[in-house]
């Protein structure tokens, strides 16, 4: 029987010729990846009693959660975290100034084929969009990494998800990737190697197949994966950080369970709360008000989003009363936005333009929302209180989605206005 992407990665990883779902095998991760949290990490690693880090050169460190500080105690985990960074001489630190972590592993090139990325945050499924096994991990485990290079993982059993057709007008990656979390449900994929294929899937840029694998942790996937191919390697040129291990699966390779999707059958979609697979389509959510748009984050934050936004709001106006937030993902996709002079388009229909960070998608930093109301965001959770504030709403969206409720002041079908 052949392999799946994902067993193949992991094998090559563990020195096997092959590996079975369920079996447990011991691998050196080409990254171990964290950000704010690694001032918790660097406590558990302490207590581990080794001094150094196994490899200063495989460890990458990105402060994006709060950025910058918002308290003295966020200040002081900052501070911490790059002492510790000048003590162990680790290569790879990026400041406040650079992005979101899962966006700033892709342009920095850490994402590439065949690569074991973990990292301590459930997103760090995006880069299996670059043809990578990439999942998260907890901080206790990252601070084991840390001491011995080493880390055991289950291989996952894999489910095969085929896309093919064309999106119709007003349909993006983002409605493909809610109409499948709310198909396979929030825990219908725990622990599952999720690997996305077909026609539609090809013809997606890397930022839309970025969307896929971020949400794939809202399945409860261990990872989400996308063979590489031209577009992979055309974007990690004379950037890409380590050996680039093309894989594919093999044709008689066994996955558990299969999905398959005409995209050209999509509408525009919305998680209504406090669950992302509670997904409908748009026109059951219809005319819902909404007190506050949330534009960016690692799932749609990037050049791509921002600029379907404009294009929907150019010449136009913020509805008063509503709060537009755009939180591009990076700071390299702020400044081509601004280059392209989408970002003053957005400035001038109302919206707030803030620097690259998760900001408040976590609820710790900016745009908290007030009892009672309501967002329309395009990050990639609404758990009750994920905003912070457990009185508040989320519902989630496509940029373009996004940006057609921003005009109206409730929740409207981007179709109307493409």
């Amino acid at each position: 029987m052949g392999m799946t992407l994902t067993e193949k990665i992991l094998a090559q990883a563990a020195g096997k010729k092959e590996v079975s779902p369920g079996e447990i095998v011991t691998v050196e991760p080409t990254w171990v990846m964290s950000h704010d949290n690694s001032a918790y990490i660097l406590k558990e690693f302490k207590k581990t009693g080794v001094e150094k880090v196994w490899n200063p050169e495989k460890i990458v460190i990105i402060l994006d959660h709060v950025v910058p500080a918002a308290s003295r105690d966020y200040a002081n985990n900052h501070l911490s975290i790059r002492q510790f960074v000048n003590e162990q001489k680790i290569m790879n630190f990026w400041d406040i100034n650079t992005g979101i972590c899962h966006q700033v592993m892709a342009e920095k090139g850490y994402d590439v084929p065949g690569a074991v990325i973990v990292g301590a945050d459930s997103h760090t499924t995006t880069p299996g969009a670059f043809g990578a096994f990439a999942a998260g991990i907890g901080r206790s485990e990252v601070a084991a990494i840390w001491a011995t290079g080493k880390i055991w993982l289950r291989v996952p059993e894999s489910y095969e998800i085929l896309v093919n057709g064309e999106f119709p007008k007003g349909v993006f990656a983002k409605d493909l990737a809610l109409h499948i979390v709310g198909d396979i449900t929030a825990s219908g994929a725990v622990y599952k190697a999720v690997e996305f294929k077909g026609e539609t899937i090809k013809n997606m840029g890397i930022a839309s197949r970025m969307v896929l694998t971020n949400l794939s942790a809202e399945m409860g996937a261990k990872n989400g994966i996308i063979e590489a191919d031209e577009k992979t390697l055309k974007y990690l040129e004379g950037k890409a950080r380590a050996e680039i291990k093309v894989m594919h699966p093999d044709e008689d390779a066994e996955y558990e369970k299969h999905f398959e999707y005409d995209a050209s059958d999509l509408v525009p979609k919305v998680a209504f709360p406090h669950t992302v697979d509670n997904v409908y389509d748009i026109d059951k959510a219809l005319e819902i008000p909404v007190n506050q748009i949330f534009l960016g984050t690692c799932t749609n934050g990037r050049v791509e989003d921002l600029e379907i936004a404009a294009k929907i709001l150019k010449g136009k106006k913020v509805k008063d009363g509503v709060r537009m937030l755009v939180f591009p993902a990076s700071w390299k996709v702020w400044r081509e936005a601004n280059k392209r002079g989408i970002l003053n388009i957005l400035a001038e229909a109302g919206a707030v333009i803030m620097n690259p960070g998760c900001g408040p998608c976590l609820g710790a930093h900016a745009g908290v929302l007030g009892d009672g109301e309501v967002c329309l965001s395009t990050a990639n959770r609404n758990f009750k209180g994920r905003m912070g504030n457990p009185n508040a709403e989320i519902y989630l969206a496509s940029p373009a989605t996004a940006a057609a409720s921003a005009l109206k002041g409730y929740i409207s079908d981007p179709r109307e206005v493409l």
